[in-house]
């Protein structure tokens, strides 16, 4: 079985939308990191502050053939109206893998056995 990790940079506002979505398509276990984003075009606010915002870094295994529909299920939530972006969704091959449930994996070889 392979495997991708897919990473979601999302508003801190958009976190729990993202996690459903991924969720509803398979996704288990998901680590949600803070971060906080540098623009290349500066936001001005009160009295001449700059504000970028927080947002969320959700990062997650999944059987590769699943991530590709979790990446447009996310991508639905972060590009609503495929104008303007409001994060930023990939996925990396995973070459080695280690400590993963083994009940996840079960989930995953039950989500390509459906689809076949």
């Amino acid at each position: 079985m392979k495997f991708s990790v897919l990473v979601a940079i999302v508003p801190e506002d958009l976190e729990q939308p993202a996690i459903d979505a991924a969720r509803e398509l398979g996704a288990g276990g998901i680590t949600v990191m803070s971060a906080r984003g540098i623009s290349n075009a500066t936001k001005k606010t009160f009295f001449g502050l700059s504000y970028d915002g927080s947002q969320s870094v959700l990062t997650m295994v999944l059987e590769k053939s699943l991530s590709l529909e979790i990446l447009k299920a996310v991508q639905h939530v972060v590009m609503p109206d495929h104008n303007e972006s409001k994060g930023l969704v990939f996925t990396l091959g995973l070459e080695h893998l280690a400590g993963i449930d083994m009940s996840q994996v079960e989930k995953f070889e039950e989500h390509v056995k459906q689809s076949l």
